[in-house]
């Protein structure tokens, strides 16, 4: 049953961000690192609420400061 609810959050996740056309890149970026570390952190926890509330939020902060340039 775990592994069902990792594949049906993906899923909702990929098939969520088709309609972010109108997204910047780094918004884009910003919502595939959260879906993507959401994920993992349940994974990595056991399903863990608070794992994946963590993992939500360090991949949307790594995805928000992906292709952002050195200043």
């Amino acid at each position: 049953m775990n592994r069902f609810a990792v594949v049906a959050a993906a899923a909702v996740t990929a098939l969520s961000l088709t309609a972010c056309s109108g997204m910047s890149q780094r918004d884009k970026n910003t919502a595939i690192g959260a879906g993507g570390g959401a994920v993992a952190g349940s994974i990595l926890t056991g399903g863990s609420a608070v794992g994946t509330v963590g993992g939500a939020a360090v991949g949307g902060f790594i995805g928000n400061q992906v292709g952002k340039p050195n200043r």
